[in-house]
Order: C-alpha cells, then sequence, then structure tokens
C-alpha cells in the first residue's frame, strides 16, 4: 500500500534586527544632529574654556573660605547664610532692584512711544537723524559714557550751569555725591544709554506689523492713543520680552557704569551686587564669600530671564 507524503515547507530565514534602514527618519535625524554639532563646536569649545568651567571653579570657591593667598578651608554653604544676612548684601540687591527701574521700565516705555512716532511719520525729514541720535549710545562704550556724565553731573558740570542759566541755580548739587540723587542720577543715564536700543527692537516690530489693522482702526474711529494701546503694545509682546530680558540683564550685572561714576558711593549708597564683588575679591580678601555672591547673582538673572520670557509665551 503506497503512502503519499505531503512536501514541507522551506523553513524562512530569521531575519536579524538591523536597525532601521541607512534612510529611515531616525537615521536622518542623528545626522543633522551630527552635523549641528560639528559646526557649533568651534563656538562651543572657546565657550566652555572661558565660561563654562570658569563659573563651575566659581561655584566650587564659593564653598571655601578663602582670601586668595592662603590655604582655603572647606566651610561649606556658610558664604551664602551670610549673603541672605548680611545688610549689606541686601542693601546692593535693593539698589540693583531699583536699577530694574531706569534700566528696564523707563527705556521700554520711551522706546515704545518714540517708535510708535516714528512708525507713523516713516517719510518724514530728519526721522532717520533722530533714530541714530536715539541709538548712539548703544556703539559708544560705556566707560566713555560714564566719563562724559561725570562731567554732565559735575558742581560745574554742564547740568548746573544750565540751571544757573534759566535762574534755578537753588536746585544745583553735586549729583554724584549726593547720598540721595546719586543712585537716580546714575540711573538716567542707564535710561539714556539703553531707550535707543528698546526703540530699535519695537520699531523692526511695528515694521511687521500689517498696515490694514491700523485702518481698519481707523476707519472706527480710534484716534493715535487707542491705536498705541489696542493695536502696538499688544502685538509688539515679543519684541518687549527681548528688551525686558536685555535689560533686566543690564540693570542686575551693571557694575562698569557705576565703577566709573560714583565707585558705589557716596558711602554705599550706590553700591550693587558686581561693585560688592568686586570690593570683596580684590580688596576684602574674601574670595569665597564674592564667589558666593556671583553665583547667587547668575541665578538670580537666570531666573528671571526664564520667568519673563514663560510670561511673554502664554500671553502670547
Amino acid at each position: 500500500m503506497a503512502t503519499t507524503t505531503t512536501p514541507r515547507r522551506a523553513a524562512r530565514p530569521v531575519r536579524k534586527d538591523t536597525g532601521p534602514p541607512p534612510h529611515s527618519p531616525s537615521t536622518t535625524r542623528r545626522r543633522r544632529r551630527a552635523v549641528a554639532l560639528l559646526y557649533v563646536l568651534p563656538a562651543l569649545l572657546p565657550y566652555t574654556l572661558f565660561a563654562v568651567l570658569p563659573a563651575l571653579h566659581t561655584a566650587y570657591l564659593s564653598l571655601f573660605d578663602w582670601d586668595g593667598v592662603t590655604l582655603p578651608s572647606f566651610i561649606g554653604l556658610d558664604n551664602y547664610r551670610r549673603v541672605a544676612t548680611d545688610p549689606q548684601l541686601r542693601a546692593a540687591a535693593w539698589h540693583a532692584g531699583a536699577l530694574i527701574v531706569f534700566f528696564s521700565v523707563l527705556p521700554i516705555a520711551l522706546g515704545l512711544v518714540s517708535a510708535a512716532l516714528v512708525a507713523r511719520r516713516p517719510g518724514r525729514r530728519g526721522t532717520s537723524l533722530i533714530r541714530t541720535l536715539l541709538f548712539l549710545p548703544q556703539v559708544v562704550p560705556l566707560v566713555a559714557v560714564a566719563v562724559i556724565w561725570r562731567w554732565v553731573y559735575a558742581e560745574n558740570g554742564t547740568l548746573n550751569q544750565a540751571l544757573r542759566a534759566i535762574g534755578l541755580g537753588r536746585l544745583t548739587d553735586s549729583w554724584l555725591g549726593s547720598f540721595t540723587w546719586a543712585l537716580p542720577a546714575v540711573g538716567l543715564v542707564g535710561t539714556w544709554v539703553v531707550a535707543g536700543l528698546c526703540m530699535v527692537l519695537f520699531l523692526s516690530g511695528t515694521q511687521r506689523i500689517d498696515q490694514e489693522i491700523y485702518e481698519a482702526a481707523r476707519m472706527d474711529g480710534a484716534g493715535p492713543v487707542r491705536e498705541f494701546w489696542s493695536i502696538t503694545v499688544p502685538l509688539l509682546r515679543p519684541e518687549m520680552a527681548v528688551a525686558l530680558s536685555i535689560t533686566v540683564i543690564a540693570a542686575l550685572s551693571s557694575f562698569d557704569l557705576i565703577y566709573i561714576t560714583t565707585g558705589g558711593g557716596p558711602g554705599n549708597s550706590t553700591v550693587v551686587p558686581g561693585i560688592l564683588i568686586y570690593r570683596l575679591a580684590f580688596g576684602g580678601g574674601a574670595v569665597g564669600l564674592a564667589s558666593a555672591l556671583a553665583v547667587v547673582l547668575t541665578l538670580v538673572i537666570s531666573v528671571a530671564v526664564v520667568v519673563i520670557n514663560r510670561l511673554a509665551k502664554e500671553r502670547s
């Protein structure tokens, strides 16, 4: 009796998982990241050597009591406790906070108004000259600006001479030597320097606003003030966030302007964290405490910038 056998199917070869094909999206992304890293690498290396590593070394020194000469002794977080409790350090923080009004609030307000006025008259004669004059302080070294304003604020300087010329000689003062007026006087110099930058930022932002929005508002009877508050200000929020970030950093990290004009005086009435860090590190023999203050200042600036950008994104 013959038996029939069914032919067996040949076993399929087992394919080994060799990863994604050479042209898969994940492979393409990895290649693009590698290429992007190669482009960034020439700038990343110097930044790491001259910014990241010194910052990490500063954080390391903040854990020691060191005068810069003798052997340091480890004290942990004691320097940070002193930063939080020392009255002089708290006063420096308050002065830096006051400078935010002069470096941020006033320049942004002036920049918005001046940008709105220039944007409404783009072809008028003298507009380019006004923009150049307002932006000029940005291209002048801040040390030169400080020296010029020392002459302006001197007892026989331009400001007091102008007050005497118009019959207001009783208002003259030693502005940079006054406990009351030294900080506002320096702050107004910062306003003069930063206002032009804010105006240029806002003016570039007004150029991307569709003019049909203004025309529709005018047809509805809106005047210049209504256009400014209802159209210009809301649509310039991204530029305002950039300007606020830049100016807050300038206010909190200010050093050269105050160092040249007042040196932190009279007394300690214009001392800011940057001046105090310099005094502690190079004149007070407290490198560890100065490093702790520098770390805290860096963290405060970073948190402020992050909060500003978050608020700007949420509102937009």
